[in-house]
């Protein structure tokens, strides 16, 4: 398995990549934790991912089952990489022969019969292995060994005493059910962890930690091939990097006087219009000024793939490709329903912190919404726009509108609040041509030109105009000209 990073002193490591993040340093020792979640959730795959990570710091750690046989434990552990040498097994599973055997008690004798026998083995294995971590799965097996609610209480309370006074860290899971609920061993934990399965993806949340906070809400998590790995969910007061708010330059002087000079770091700048203006060309000159400057940016694309993109920056002047070799430019693409949003947050993350970024594009907001899995999304968005604005880089979020012409809108996705900055492209149908007009709708931190200027793509590049100082109605989807006051033709 993967070395994890050293967890803070008198902590003990879960194991699970992100989920110390979420534990703001892992678990406590000698306390007692409960792990939630119905079949298939993933209990197990972090029971192990706990037990492996003591055993790889040189520490004693015993699993005990009582629902899945070990032999079949250890076949699926080895499908997903775990070392298991130095994990102690107590298996407490009926064998076969429990059903056959002549000489056995009846099956439906009282729980005493077969309780006593299993807590002479649990005493026995743990004064001879000294555990410092113990991994239980399931807790509520017990409850079939005990004669009424209250004798379960009690031996679980005596169960985990005996275990946490010799300093373990305990983690046990639960088998839920409406007949049957864990309520009372929620009340017993020092803290819970519940695993849920749901269509847009699997999500784990902390309710509970005696003696350490943690990251509230719902994080996302997968089960793959190496295991389990949490994606903490992204709260943007949470980080942040001092930086400098200075302007950058889209490298076309017009398109810099109509913004007052360029866009800040640090700012969120929605590009609206409708398909086919010009939004994603407009974004790539502010990255191909930035490549200028020895600066990463990185373009997440939802929608057109990376070799189209390509090709329409080959056909007006942005040397994307050239980009790409030097590393001053990355183009994902994101397939649809391949990430979670905390997938993708983890993504842009690692961008930005491990390799630098300062730039990035989202292409676009309706890509994004369609293409993740999971509920409110805008939420989510809201989280990574303000996650990279707090570590100084510049967001452009691409935003598409339906209306072609006709009354003027920011944008369809009623996320207008977000932008420190809005630029929009419209059509114009001027004496029978189709031409295109950009404006500035808001700008946060510096004054912008009021007008309308208009805008070209071409095989050179961008070319922006003068003001259109002489029309009128361009949002209202109507424009005329208007003469100039001295003109009398």
């Amino acid at each position: 398995m993967k070395k994890k990073a050293s967890p803070p002193e008198n902590r003990l490591s879960s194991g699970v990549s992100g989920l110390d993040e979420v534990l703001h340093g892992g678990l406590i020792p000698g306390r007692a934790y409960l792990v939630r979640g119905g079949p298939g959730a993933g209990k197990t795959t972090l029971g192990l991912h706990f037990l492996a990570a003591g055993a790889a710091a040189g520490e004693n750690v015993l699993f005990i089952t009582l629902g899945e046989p070990v032999e079949q434990v250890r076949r699926n552990a080895e499908r997903l990489g775990f070392d298991l040498t130095a994990i102690h097994f107590l298996d407490l599973t009926p064998s076969s022969e429990f059903f056959t055997e002549v000489e056995s008690y009846d099956i439906f004798s009282p729980a005493e019969v077969e309780r006593v026998p299993l807590t002479e083995k649990i005493v026995q294995a743990v004064e001879t292995h000294q555990p410092r971590r113990v991994f239980l799965d399931a807790m509520t097996q017990f409850r079939y060994l005990a004669s009424d609610p209250y004798q379960f209480r009690q031996q679980v309370l005596s169960f985990l005493r005996f275990l946490t006074d010799r300093g373990a860290a305990i983690l046990f899971t639960s088998e839920s059910s409406p007949e049957a609920p864990d309520d009372d061993l929620q009340f017993m934990a020092d803290g819970i962890i519940h695993l849920n399965y749901a269509p847009e993806g699997r999500t784990l949340n902390v309710t509970k930690m005696r003696g350490s906070g943690f990251i509230p809400g719902n994080h996302n998590f997968t089960l793959g091939a190496s295991g389990m790995t949490v994606y903490p969910r992204l709260i943007p007061e949470a980080v942040h990097r001092p930086f400098s708010a200075d302007q950058i330059s889209s490298g076309v002087p017009e398109l810099d006087e109509l913004l007052g000079g360029g866009i800040e770091r640090g700012t969120i700048t929605l590009l609206s219009g409708p398909s086919g203006a010009g939004k994603t060309t407009l974004g790539m000159q502010f990255m191909k000024e930035a490549a200028g400057r020895g600066e990463r940016s990185v373009v997440y694309t939802f929608e057109e793939e990376v070799e189209i993109i390509l090709r329409r920056c080959d056909a007006v002047n942005i040397p994307a490709r050239a980009m790409l070799e030097k590393g001053t430019l990355d183009i994902v693409k994101v397939e649809p329903l391949q990430y979670t949003p905390g997938e993708f947050a983890q993504l842009v993350r690692r961008d930005v912190e491990q390799k630098g970024t300062r730039l990035v594009m989202l292409d676009s907001v309706s890509g994004y919404k369609l293409s993740l899995r999971g509920q409110n999304l805008t939420a989510e968005l809201h989280a990574v726009s303000k996650y990279l604005q707090n570590m100084g880089v510049v967001v452009l979020l691409v935003s598409e509108v339906s209306e072609i012409t006709g009354d003027f809108r920011p944008t369809d996705e009623n996320i207008s609040y977000l932008g420190d900055n809005i630029v929009f492209l419209r059509y114009l149908e001027i004496n029978g041509q189709l031409r295109k007009a950009i404006g500035v709708l808001k700008k946060r931190l510096s004054n912008f030109e009021r007008t309308l200027r208009e805008i070209e793509i071409t095989r050179y590049g961008i070319k922006v105009g003068e003001p259109l100082s002489n029309l009128r109605g361009i949002l209202s989807g109507t424009p005329e000209w208007v003469k100039p006051e001295n003109d009398h033709g």
